[in-house]
């Protein structure tokens, strides 16, 4: 789902308060991929709103926890989501509230402070086609028990991944890609944190690609 109306307004009446968010509304940051490049911190969600309008998301997992307290039992909704632009960026958060849409609100405005940029490419030697489809070398990522390996596949592949893990390579803007994973994947949000932890792996190091840019 993209962007609703509401969400709209609501960007519309944001009053930046923090430092990134005046610098991004004067207009001396144009990009995203600015901010992570600076290493400056990313603690308004508005911020994403504002420079990335394309922004998707999509429900991967929701549920109902309960916690026993002093004065009974406390029920909860638990959403988990994955918010991306097709092209580049993706992130993972969970929210828990009373209410449904409460929820759901937390898990976005979660995801939305936990972006990343993703670094694309054709890493397969079967391909070599240099179209961004793929991830251009092999990256594991983890959370919790859950690991998982993801290696370039030339194009026409597909997403060969479980249903959490292509969502979150879909929303990344990844087309074909081969993964491995282990441990308790019937859990989504580890799951799909760390296909999260492994995409953002894609940036550890600087490629020769990169040295020519500098």
């Amino acid at each position: 789902m993209a962007m609703s109306a509401v969400d709209k307004v609501a960007l519309e009446k944001w009053v930046p308060r923090t430092r990134v968010g005046r610098t991004v509304v004067e207009g001396k940051i144009t990009s995203l991929k600015e901010i992570f490049d600076r290493n400056l911190p990313l603690l308004e969600p508005e911020i994403v709103d504002y420079l990335l309008p394309d922004l998707k998301y999509e429900r991967i997992d929701a549920g109902i926890v309960q916690k026993m307290t002093d004065a009974g039992r406390r029920t909860k909704f638990r959403v988990v989501v994955v918010i991306g632009n097709g092209n580049g960026f993706v992130g993972v958060g969970s929210g828990k509230a009373k209410q449904y849409t409460d929820a759901l609100a937390k898990a976005i405005r979660n995801a939305k402070l936990n972006i990343t940029p993703v670094r694309r490419g054709c890493g397969s030697w079967e391909c070599r086609c240099g179209e961004p489809h793929s991830v251009p070398f092999t990256v594991t990522g983890k959370s919790g028990s859950v690991e998982i390996i993801i290696k370039p596949a030339p194009k026409g592949t597909g997403l060969v991944a479980g249903d959490i893990g292509k969502v979150v390579l879909r929303m990344a803007g990844i087309r074909d890609a081969w993964t491995e994973s282990f441990g308790e994947t019937r859990t989504s949000l580890n799951f799909a944190k760390a296909t999260l932890n492994a995409l953002k792996n894609t940036y550890r190091f600087v490629t020769p690609v990169d040295w020519l840019k500098s």
